[in-house]
């Protein structure tokens, strides 16, 4: 009896202390749940269900309840974890050890013993937080330091009282001993770095003789720029490759990544900075294969006028009418505005002569067309015409238009020799070229004051025409100055005669274009050029 009193005795206190192990734990976890369902959710993970539990200062045990069987009595659980913030991103604990304390600075001082430069550090841990004391010699060893002991599970956080001592000595011996072990290894790994460099230069040296084929890029595109763009991208290409296998072989391949990465952002940059001279590269090839204009073709560029030379990847070179070279770069040629004289080699000039206001307007039209009509250079089709453009307060202008064919006739002298012989053609007919005439009116005084100097010098003013409002005008003699002029004509006239008869009259009298600038522009097209020349007569012209 007595040894059965002893074991339900025993089984009620064990029950009771069961049931304040778990309010305990249900008033310790109460901050971190709600009320309820929370509650609920901790009682059924650990196997209780929820009931009343009997305080402790209640009625003694009944043996009823002390002969209850063994297996209802409930286990205590061990105590819950809570969630909290620690510098390694773990859980804290809420129930630290100092056999945890203990286990953690003895992990983290075999690491510092077997690292090099962290042997000075000493270690303390308190509640999972951890300090470091001593002595490092440089801010790097330091945070290695700092990283590896936070790296441990049971670390909360990590106090930094390490001392940095940046003892010269110390350092310079770290980084000779880093270059002496690189230099070892770069020494054991020679063989294995120039079998690298055999095979990047064997591929590079291909790619580079496939890509001076030029002949086969030339069958393959018959635009140059194209075929020299391609070929450039095959060399470019095999560059790359054979740099991915020399890296690959040697077990390099993170460099290549850094340069890829690397060359990534000096192209950003590099492109801003080379903004126009890569949109004049593109205007080439978009000129290339556009082909606006061909060499030897004459042809105006935003106000520039020359003859074709050639089209390079970087500018448009003419030769100007007096001879001189012109590069355009080929962004503005691309976005400017291009007159190809050579594309329709038939070009009409005009020029206009004035007749007198008395004159009939259409004989006058008659008469120049007929001396146009006689010029060799003049075409039949489309025909020159005449129109009358203006009336004066002393003339009628007229504005003569005529075409001639540019290939054959140099334009400004044809639109010189037209314009004399068309004015000859007037003046021998009768008609014509009156100057302006300004007529000017003084006053009264003014007046008799010249009527009196007229009078009693009885001399004619030479240059003047005096009109009044109250006598008649004094006009010079119109009979005597008609004579001057047929006079002045004449002799201007003789002595045109005189002097185009001379040697070197056939040159101005002679439409035909000029054979020198065209042999410049020959030696030009012919003298040798790095450069390629990308105007090709095989390629299709817009």
């Amino acid at each position: 009896m007595a040894t059965y009193f002893d074991r339900s005795m025993i089984r009620s206190v064990i029950t009771a202390l069961g049931q304040m192990v778990l309010l305990l734990s249900i008033f310790c976890t109460w901050p971190a749940y709600a009320a309820g369902e929370e509650l609920s959710d901790i009682t059924a993970t650990l196997g209780i269900e929820r009931s009343e539990a009997p305080e402790p200062d209640t009625a003694p045990t009944t043996d009823s309840e002390a002969s209850a069987p063994a297996a209802s009595i409930p286990t205590p659980a061990p105590p819950p974890v809570i969630s909290g913030e620690s510098t390694n991103n773990a859980q804290i604990e809420t129930t630290p050890t100092p056999q945890k304390d203990n286990d953690i600075r003895r992990r983290i001082t075999g690491i510092f013993s077997e690292i090099e430069g962290l042997q000075a550090v000493n270690i303390s841990v308190t509640q999972g937080v951890v300090t470091l004391t001593g002595e490092t010699a440089n801010e790097k060893k330091a945070q290695q330091a700092i990283n590896l002991t936070n790296r441990l599970t049971d670390v909360v956080t990590v106090e930094d009282k390490i001392n940095r001592t940046l003892d010269v000595q110390e350092n310079v011996s770290t980084v000779y001993q880093g270059l002496k072990a690189q230099v070892a290894n770069l020494v054991k790994a020679l063989p294995l770095l120039l079998v690298g460099i055999i095979i990047f230069a064997l591929v590079t040296w291909f790619g580079s003789w496939l890509s001076n084929r030029k002949k086969m890029w030339q069958r393959l595109t018959p635009n140059p720029f194209v075929a020299e763009l391609l070929s450039q991208t095959v060399k470019v290409i095999f560059i790359i490759f054979g740099l991915i296998l020399g890296l690959s072989l040697i077990g390099a391949e993170t460099i290549l990544s850094t340069l890829l990465g690397g060359a990534g952002v000096i192209g950003i940059a590099v492109g801003f900075a080379v903004k126009d001279t890569i949109e004049n590269y593109i205007a080439s090839l978009m000129l290339s294969i556009r082909q606006p204009f061909r060499a030897r073709d004459h042809i105006v560029i935003n106000g520039q006028e020359g003859i074709v030379v050639r089209l390079t990847s970087r500018a448009t070179i003419l030769m100007t009418l007096d001879g001189n070279q012109l590069r355009i770069p080929n962004s503005e040629v691309f976005k400017g505005t291009i007159l190809n004289y050579t594309k329709n080699p038939e070009r009409r000039f005009t020029f206009e002569l004035g007749v007198d206001a008395n004159d009939d307007p259409l004989a006058a039209i008659k008469v120049g067309l007929d001396a146009i009509h006689t010029l060799d250079f003049v075409l039949d089709e489309p025909k020159a015409i005449a129109v009358i453009t203006n009336v004066g307060d002393s003339n009628i202008v007229l504005e003569f238009q005529t075409w001639v064919d540019q290939s054959q006739t140099d334009f400004a002298k044809a639109r010189s020799i037209a314009i004399r012989e068309t004015k000859h053609a007037l003046e021998n007919e009768g008609f014509s070229l009156p100057e302006p005439i300004y007529r000017l009116r003084f006053n009264n005084k003014l007046e008799k004051a010249f009527e009196t100097m007229q009078g009693s010098t009885n001399k004619v003013a030479s240059d003047m025409t005096v009109t009044t409002s109250t006598s008649e005008p004094t006009v010079k003699n119109q009979n005597d100055e008609s004579h001057i002029d047929d006079q002045d004509k004449k002799q201007a006239k003789a002595r045109a005669k005189v002097i185009l008869q001379g040697r070197s009259a056939d040159d101005v009298l002679d439409a035909r274009p000029n054979d020198k600038l065209m042999e410049k522009v020959e030696q030009e097209i012919a003298q040798s050029s790095d450069e390629t020349d990308l105007l090709n007569s095989n390629s299709p012209q817009e």
